[in-house]
């Protein structure tokens, strides 16, 4: 089976090497062509994935990348990943969804299967990509080619996961569709979870990402309340997760991040309200979520006031910019909004991450691209007056960051098991 899998990021290129492990000829389609360059000459650029990982598929010839969406006539399968971003007006932008199809409707071939994985609301599939495959085509779903969606299940950081072994979710929008989307799927992966439609497999991921935001919003909401009564909500998550049945440990943070949780829950939103309906625990628990950047700058305010010190005017060190630890991935970080509001107020901002050398141009803070991480050594984390630690990645020594910077904001709970002076360290 020859297949093309549309978007080479951290979705479609884990699931484009695990397809040409397993026997598949993979054709990788991306509009960006450095990104094709470099997988045809067995380079990666993402962390976790190995150039001898492409290198391996590459030589084998189980897969090639290309930028030329006219090759989509040679293939049987096509399986979209690419972004669905939120606009500025935090509305669902499924422009590459469709701008996609546009490029591939006129060279789909009678029988070919298509199938989306881009996380978005339901209706997308059946509706959208559907109406543009076809008119684009002269091919309608159902009958001539394949129409169906399966939510992405990717998790960066994590060792445990991986692409064979996430059961994996699929919805056709015939039941002929969904056949020859679970018959692709089970080439690569170990567990399918047929369901009765597209919409069905797309409200599936949107409740995945919208339960850990509302649960992400109850312990953000919990960390302000317990700090004012001089309560540690990391001591008492801790506690509470030892229990062993009706409670699921979530951690506070300086904000949300990725391409997931921010974002995915506003597309259910949105698309509630063509229903007459409102999402008051979606919308609240983004209000919270949203509003934590502010109160992490609050806290580091107060703490440089112990120091003598105010925001404007003082250097202050972002610790970590990709979005959760161990990663390369920064999309969505809300160490940029940190780095932002820090900025406004007058402070003079570094960051340092070990995976994040230089900022990549994004699309909601450009004004950081090109922007180096500081060296790690005693000269430099000394010059700063506050240290803000956002991201807990396991390569920093921590150790080492207590010793030489005067103040410390812990956003992670990272210092916990860490010797430092009093009065140092500050959680936020």
């Amino acid at each position: 089976m020859k297949i093309a899998i549309v978007g080479l990021g951290y979705v479609g290129l884990p699931l484009s090497l695990q397809f040409a492990r397993c026997g598949a000829t993979v054709l990788g389609l991306d509009v960006d062509k450095s990104k094709v360059e470099a997988l045809n000459a067995g380079r990666s650029y993402i962390k976790h994935i190995t150039a001898a990982d492409i290198k391996a598929v590459v030589d084998k010839k189980s897969f090639s990348a290309s930028a030329d969406f006219a090759l989509v006539r040679e293939v049987t399968a096509v399986i979209i990943c690419v972004p669905t971003p939120l606009n500025k007006n935090r509305e669902p932008d499924i422009s590459f969804i469709t701008e996609t199809g546009k490029a591939m409707a006129p060279y789909l071939q009678k029988g070919t299967l298509v199938v989306l994985e881009s996380t978005t609301y339901p209706g997308t599939t059946d509706e959208d990509l559907r109406e543009v495959l076809e008119s684009g085509s002269g091919l309608k779903a159902g009958t001539d080619f394949h129409l169906a969606f399966s939510p992405e299940r990717e998790d960066p950081g994590n060792p445990q996961s991986v692409v064979a072994t996430i059961p994996k979710v699929v919805g056709g929008y015939s039941p002929a569709c969904l056949e020859k989307a679970v018959a692709l799927y089970s080439i690569a992966i170990k567990t399918l979870v047929p369901v009765s439609s597209c919409r069905v497999a797309e409200a599936t991921k949107l409740l995945e990402n919208t339960f850990r935001g509302v649960n992400i919003a109850l312990v953000n909401e919990l960390k302000v309340v317990y700090d004012a009564m001089g309560i540690d909500v990391w001591e008492v998550i801790n506690a509470a997760k030892t229990k062993p049945f009706g409670f699921m440990a979530f951690y506070p943070g300086p904000g949300l991040g990725g391409h997931c949780i921010p974002i995915d829950p506003f597309y259910l939103t949105w698309k509630a309200r063509e229903y007459g309906q409102h999402t008051r625990f979606i919308e609240l628990s983004g209000e919270i979520n949203t509003a934590m950047p502010e109160h992490v700058i609050n806290r580091l305010a107060d703490a440089l006031n112990e120091h003598s010190k105010s925001v404007k005017g003082s250097k202050v060190l972002v610790l970590g910019l990709a979005y959760k630890p161990n990663v390369d991935d920064d999309r969505e970080s809300p160490s940029y909004v940190l780095m932002d509001k820090l900025q406004a107020r007058g402070a003079s901002v570094s960051y340092y991450d070990p995976y994040v050398p230089v900022v990549r141009p994004t699309r909601e803070h450009p004004h950081w691209a090109g922007t180096k991480s500081i060296g790690w050594n005693r000269e430099s984390i000394q010059g700063f007056d506050a240290v803000l630690l956002a991201t807990n990645h396991a390569s920093v020594n921590y150790q080492e960051l207590a010793d030489w910077a005067p103040c410390i904001v812990d956003t992670r709970n990272a210092m916990v098991a860490i010797k430092t002076k009093p009065g140092q360290v500050r959680k936020a």
